[in-house]
Protein backbone atom coordinates (compact mmCIF):
# COMPACT_ATOMS: atom_id res chain seq x y z
CA UNK A 1 0.00 0.00 0.00
CA UNK A 2 1.74 3.46 -0.95
CA UNK A 3 0.90 6.93 -0.47
CA UNK A 4 -1.45 8.53 -2.87
CA UNK A 5 -3.10 12.21 -3.47
CA UNK A 6 -6.92 12.51 -3.03
CA UNK A 7 -8.68 15.08 -4.54
CA UNK A 8 -12.45 16.22 -3.35
CA UNK A 9 -14.33 18.17 -6.27
CA UNK A 10 -16.11 20.86 -4.72
CA UNK A 11 -18.41 22.24 -7.92
CA UNK A 12 -21.39 24.51 -8.24
CA UNK A 13 -24.19 22.36 -9.35
CA UNK A 14 -27.84 23.94 -11.41
CA UNK A 15 -31.03 23.27 -13.09
CA UNK A 16 -28.46 22.57 -16.44
CA UNK A 17 -27.66 18.72 -16.26
CA UNK A 18 -25.21 19.02 -19.21
CA UNK A 19 -24.17 21.73 -17.59
CA UNK A 20 -23.25 20.20 -14.62
CA UNK A 21 -21.39 17.08 -15.98
CA UNK A 22 -19.19 19.79 -18.06
CA UNK A 23 -18.06 21.60 -15.31
CA UNK A 24 -17.35 17.90 -13.89
CA UNK A 25 -15.52 16.72 -16.62
CA UNK A 26 -13.06 20.27 -16.35
CA UNK A 27 -12.76 20.20 -12.72
CA UNK A 28 -11.86 16.49 -12.98
CA UNK A 29 -9.24 17.09 -15.47
CA UNK A 30 -7.56 19.72 -13.27
CA UNK A 31 -7.31 17.63 -10.29
CA UNK A 32 -6.10 14.53 -12.37
CA UNK A 33 -3.69 17.09 -13.80
CA UNK A 34 -2.33 19.71 -11.93
CA UNK A 35 -2.95 17.89 -8.52
CA UNK A 36 -1.62 14.21 -9.79
CA UNK A 37 -4.58 13.09 -7.88
CA UNK A 38 -5.07 8.80 -8.41
CA UNK A 39 -8.12 9.11 -6.28
CA UNK A 40 -10.54 11.94 -7.39
CA UNK A 41 -14.60 11.80 -5.74
CA UNK A 42 -17.47 14.57 -7.17
CA UNK A 43 -19.83 15.69 -4.23
CA UNK A 44 -23.94 14.02 -4.02
CA UNK A 45 -26.50 14.73 -6.56
CA UNK A 46 -23.90 16.65 -8.59
CA UNK A 47 -25.74 16.54 -12.04
CA UNK A 48 -28.94 17.33 -10.25
CA UNK A 49 -30.41 20.05 -7.84
CA UNK A 50 -30.80 18.30 -4.64
CA UNK A 51 -34.64 17.65 -3.84
CA UNK A 52 -37.39 15.37 -4.41
CA UNK A 53 -39.25 17.82 -7.04
CA UNK A 54 -35.93 16.67 -9.18
CA UNK A 55 -35.02 13.53 -9.00
CA UNK A 56 -37.60 11.84 -11.53
CA UNK A 57 -36.86 14.54 -13.74
CA UNK A 58 -33.11 13.78 -13.62
CA UNK A 59 -33.05 10.47 -13.11
CA UNK A 60 -31.00 7.86 -15.55
CA UNK A 61 -30.57 3.91 -15.90
CA UNK A 62 -26.43 2.83 -15.12
CA UNK A 63 -25.48 2.77 -17.15
CA UNK A 64 -26.44 6.33 -19.10
CA UNK A 65 -25.30 9.47 -20.16
CA UNK A 66 -23.71 10.61 -17.15
CA UNK A 67 -22.15 7.18 -16.03
CA UNK A 68 -20.66 7.07 -19.56
CA UNK A 69 -19.36 10.33 -19.62
CA UNK A 70 -17.55 9.71 -16.11
CA UNK A 71 -16.31 6.05 -17.48
CA UNK A 72 -14.78 8.07 -20.49
CA UNK A 73 -12.77 10.59 -17.61
CA UNK A 74 -11.89 8.11 -15.80
CA UNK A 75 -9.90 6.42 -18.56
CA UNK A 76 -8.81 9.48 -20.37
CA UNK A 77 -6.78 10.78 -16.56
CA UNK A 78 -5.87 6.99 -16.05
CA UNK A 79 -7.46 7.83 -12.57
CA UNK A 80 -9.89 6.09 -9.69
CA UNK A 81 -13.20 8.03 -9.72
CA UNK A 82 -16.15 7.88 -7.40
CA UNK A 83 -18.93 9.34 -9.48
CA UNK A 84 -20.45 11.05 -6.30
CA UNK A 85 -23.79 10.48 -6.69
CA UNK A 86 -27.13 10.48 -9.26
CA UNK A 87 -30.37 9.98 -9.16
CA UNK A 88 -30.75 6.56 -10.73
CA UNK A 89 -33.84 4.97 -12.08
CA UNK A 90 -34.45 1.34 -12.23
CA UNK A 91 -37.54 0.33 -13.36
CA UNK A 92 -40.21 2.34 -11.79
CA UNK A 93 -37.98 2.83 -8.61
CA UNK A 94 -35.39 6.02 -7.81
CA UNK A 95 -32.08 5.70 -6.01
CA UNK A 96 -29.65 8.31 -5.18
CA UNK A 97 -26.72 6.19 -6.49
CA UNK A 98 -22.68 6.52 -6.44
CA UNK A 99 -20.66 4.88 -9.38
CA UNK A 100 -17.16 4.14 -8.66
CA UNK A 101 -14.31 3.98 -12.12
CA UNK A 102 -11.52 2.18 -12.62
CA UNK A 103 -8.71 4.18 -14.14
CA UNK A 104 -9.68 2.46 -17.58
CA UNK A 105 -13.57 3.17 -17.41
CA UNK A 106 -14.65 0.23 -16.13
CA UNK A 107 -17.65 0.59 -13.83
CA UNK A 108 -16.38 -1.33 -11.06
CA UNK A 109 -19.23 -0.64 -8.45
CA UNK A 110 -22.29 1.28 -7.73
CA UNK A 111 -23.37 2.17 -4.08
CA UNK A 112 -27.40 2.89 -3.65
CA UNK A 113 -27.35 5.02 -0.41
CA UNK A 114 -28.73 3.05 2.16
CA UNK A 115 -30.53 5.42 5.18
CA UNK A 116 -32.63 8.21 3.42
CA UNK A 117 -32.68 11.70 4.87
CA UNK A 118 -35.89 11.82 6.29
CA UNK A 119 -35.46 14.43 9.07
CA UNK A 120 -37.86 17.09 10.49
CA UNK A 121 -36.39 20.43 12.60
CA UNK A 122 -39.11 22.86 13.52
CA UNK A 123 -38.32 26.24 12.15
CA UNK A 124 -35.46 25.21 10.39
CA UNK A 125 -35.72 21.97 7.85
CA UNK A 126 -37.83 19.17 7.20
CA UNK A 127 -37.21 16.67 4.17
CA UNK A 128 -38.20 13.21 3.07
CA UNK A 129 -36.11 11.30 0.32
CA UNK A 130 -38.40 8.72 1.18
CA UNK A 131 -40.75 10.27 -0.73
CA UNK A 132 -39.49 9.93 -3.95
CA UNK A 133 -36.33 7.43 -3.48
CA UNK A 134 -35.88 4.05 -2.22
CA UNK A 135 -32.86 2.68 0.12
CA UNK A 136 -30.06 0.39 -1.56
CA UNK A 137 -28.71 -2.71 0.65
CA UNK A 138 -25.44 -3.69 0.03
CA UNK A 139 -22.26 -2.11 0.97
CA UNK A 140 -19.52 -1.10 -1.84
CA UNK A 141 -15.64 -1.49 -0.89
CA UNK A 142 -13.01 -0.50 -3.99
CA UNK A 143 -9.50 -2.25 -4.07
CA UNK A 144 -7.26 0.52 -5.93
CA UNK A 145 -4.53 -1.70 -5.04
CA UNK A 146 -3.02 0.99 -3.23
CA UNK A 147 -5.61 1.21 -0.44
CA UNK A 148 -9.03 -0.38 -0.03
CA UNK A 149 -12.13 2.60 0.17
CA UNK A 150 -15.56 2.64 1.43
CA UNK A 151 -18.35 4.37 0.00
CA UNK A 152 -21.25 5.49 1.23
CA UNK A 153 -23.57 8.14 0.43
CA UNK A 154 -24.39 11.91 3.14
CA UNK A 155 -26.62 10.67 5.73
CA UNK A 156 -25.05 7.51 6.04
CA UNK A 157 -22.38 9.37 7.90
CA UNK A 158 -24.62 9.35 10.94
CA UNK A 159 -24.23 6.06 11.02
CA UNK A 160 -21.21 4.52 13.25
CA UNK A 161 -22.22 0.76 12.53
CA UNK A 162 -21.78 1.64 8.88
CA UNK A 163 -17.76 3.14 8.78
CA UNK A 164 -17.32 0.03 11.61
CA UNK A 165 -18.43 -2.37 9.15
CA UNK A 166 -16.35 -0.91 6.77
CA UNK A 167 -13.25 -1.03 9.12
CA UNK A 168 -14.02 -4.44 9.44
CA UNK A 169 -13.79 -5.31 5.73
CA UNK A 170 -10.26 -3.58 5.68
CA UNK A 171 -10.65 0.09 4.80
CA UNK A 172 -8.20 2.78 5.08
CA UNK A 173 -10.61 4.82 3.32
CA UNK A 174 -14.08 6.06 3.51
CA UNK A 175 -15.61 8.54 1.04
CA UNK A 176 -18.92 10.28 1.54
CA UNK A 177 -19.97 12.45 -1.16
CA UNK A 178 -22.63 14.50 0.88
CA UNK A 179 -24.88 17.76 0.88
CA UNK A 180 -25.26 18.69 4.33
CA UNK A 181 -27.20 21.46 5.09
CA UNK A 182 -26.93 25.20 6.70
CA UNK A 183 -29.04 23.45 9.79
CA UNK A 184 -26.63 20.23 10.07
CA UNK A 185 -23.84 22.03 8.47
CA UNK A 186 -22.54 23.65 11.15
CA UNK A 187 -23.52 21.52 13.86
CA UNK A 188 -22.31 18.00 12.42
CA UNK A 189 -20.47 18.18 9.20
CA UNK A 190 -17.26 18.41 10.83
CA UNK A 191 -17.83 16.50 14.12
CA UNK A 192 -18.83 13.61 12.33
CA UNK A 193 -16.43 13.19 9.70
CA UNK A 194 -14.09 13.57 13.00
CA UNK A 195 -15.90 10.85 15.08
CA UNK A 196 -15.74 7.89 11.75
CA UNK A 197 -12.27 8.76 11.84
CA UNK A 198 -11.80 8.20 15.51
CA UNK A 199 -13.88 5.53 15.80
CA UNK A 200 -12.49 3.35 12.82
CA UNK A 201 -8.61 5.14 12.62
CA UNK A 202 -8.77 5.35 9.07
CA UNK A 203 -9.11 8.24 6.24
CA UNK A 204 -12.63 10.12 6.00
CA UNK A 205 -13.34 12.37 3.18
CA UNK A 206 -16.46 13.90 2.84
CA UNK A 207 -17.23 16.21 -0.33
CA UNK A 208 -20.39 18.68 -0.61
CA UNK A 209 -21.56 20.78 -3.86
CA UNK A 210 -20.57 24.19 -3.61
CA UNK A 211 -23.18 26.81 -2.01
CA UNK A 212 -25.49 28.47 -3.87
CA UNK A 213 -28.02 30.91 -1.89
CA UNK A 214 -30.41 30.91 -4.82
CA UNK A 215 -31.09 26.89 -4.36
CA UNK A 216 -33.98 25.50 -2.72
CA UNK A 217 -31.61 23.14 -0.91
CA UNK A 218 -28.30 25.33 0.53
CA UNK A 219 -25.12 22.73 0.49
CA UNK A 220 -22.86 23.82 3.32
CA UNK A 221 -20.09 22.97 1.68
CA UNK A 222 -16.89 22.17 3.74
CA UNK A 223 -15.58 19.61 1.93
CA UNK A 224 -12.52 17.89 4.05
CA UNK A 225 -10.55 15.40 4.59
CA UNK A 226 -9.65 14.07 7.96
CA UNK A 227 -6.80 11.42 9.19
CA UNK A 228 -7.03 8.27 11.50
CA UNK A 229 -5.76 10.54 14.18
CA UNK A 230 -9.06 12.80 13.19
CA UNK A 231 -7.01 15.90 12.52
CA UNK A 232 -8.65 17.94 9.41
CA UNK A 233 -5.85 17.41 6.49
CA UNK A 234 -7.55 20.40 4.03
CA UNK A 235 -10.57 22.09 4.08
CA UNK A 236 -12.72 23.73 1.81
CA UNK A 237 -15.08 27.23 2.59
CA UNK A 238 -18.11 27.26 1.23
CA UNK A 239 -17.11 27.96 -2.59
CA UNK A 240 -16.17 26.00 -5.70
CA UNK A 241 -12.99 24.49 -5.47
CA UNK A 242 -10.80 21.61 -5.34
CA UNK A 243 -9.59 20.18 -2.21
CA UNK A 244 -6.78 17.67 -1.79
CA UNK A 245 -4.55 16.13 0.68
CA UNK A 246 -2.27 13.00 0.59
CA UNK A 247 -3.44 9.42 2.38
CA UNK A 248 -0.88 7.10 3.32
CA UNK A 249 -2.47 3.84 4.32
CA UNK A 250 0.73 2.70 6.36
CA UNK A 251 -0.05 6.05 8.62
CA UNK A 252 -3.82 3.92 9.52
CA UNK A 253 -2.03 0.81 10.44
CA UNK A 254 0.58 2.89 12.44
CA UNK A 255 -2.50 4.30 14.50
CA UNK A 256 -4.41 0.91 15.05
CA UNK A 257 -0.98 -0.61 16.64
CA UNK A 258 -0.54 2.96 18.72
CA UNK A 259 -4.16 2.33 20.22
CA UNK A 260 -5.25 -1.18 19.46
CA UNK A 261 -8.82 -0.70 19.80
CA UNK A 262 -9.73 -3.03 17.11
CA UNK A 263 -8.54 -5.64 18.87
CA UNK A 264 -9.61 -4.77 22.64
CA UNK A 265 -13.06 -4.31 21.44
CA UNK A 266 -15.06 -7.18 24.11
CA UNK A 267 -17.70 -8.45 21.62
CA UNK A 268 -18.38 -10.91 24.01
CA UNK A 269 -20.04 -8.07 26.45
CA UNK A 270 -21.91 -5.85 23.43
CA UNK A 271 -23.08 -7.74 21.26
CA UNK A 272 -26.45 -7.06 20.72
CA UNK A 273 -30.08 -6.40 18.61
CA UNK A 274 -30.90 -3.18 17.35
CA UNK A 275 -34.61 -2.79 16.99
CA UNK A 276 -37.17 0.00 15.64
Amino acid sequence: MSKFTLALIQMKTGLDKAENISRALQMIRTAATEHKAKLISLPECFNSPYGTQYFADYAEPIPGPTVEALAQAAKEHKVYLIGGSIPEKKGTALYNTATVFGPDGSLMKTFRKLHLFDIDIPGKITFRESDSLQPGSEFCVLDTGFCKVGVAICYDIRFAELGLTYGKLGCDLIVYPGAFNMTTGPAHWRLLQQARALDNQLYIAAVSPARDETAGYVAWGHSSIVSPWADVLAEADHTEQIVTAEVDPAYVQQVRSQIPITKQRRLDLYRMEFKA
